[in-house]
């Protein structure tokens, strides 16, 4: 056991975390740590998330239906068991090609979603 033992390690529940409606077709769970943060994602078939980019390195874990990331550079469709990985300043937009979970993680922490500096997420259909 490394310095500082057990009682250092925290255990989260997803059952203890809001489930916190985005738009009429997206909504997420959220966890923070000192330098990572991990988010379920679900969306609705359609639902759209605006383009944008973060500074934070990205493993998108589809765990339900199929979602289509959009980059510049091309679509990329990950299905339930597939995982994408994003570079940091990647901009995307992603697509809902049918209802989808999601299992995002993200590092450094999302300061942006922790600030509450977000919108893209919470514009209807993920279009300004």
């Amino acid at each position: 056991m490394g310095p500082g033992g057990p009682h250092l390690m925290k255990v989260h529940s997803w059952n203890n975390v809001e489930r916190e409606p985005l738009t009429a077709g997206i909504a997420r769970q959220v966890i923070h740590s000192g330098r990572m943060t991990t988010a379920r994602i679900f969306m609705k078939e359609g639902a759209v998330v605006a383009r944008h980019s973060h500074e934070n390195e990205q493993m998108s874990h589809v765990l339900e239906g199929r979602l289509r990331f959009e980059f510049d550079s091309g679509d990329v469709v990950v299905q339930a068991g597939e995982v994408l990985e994003i570079p940091s300043n990647e901009p995307h937009r992603v697509v809902a090609l049918e209802d989808s979970a999601a299992m995002d993680v993200f590092a450094p922490s999302r300061q942006d979603w922790i600030s509450g500096d977000d919108a893209y997420l919470r514009t209807p259909r993920g279009e300004s």
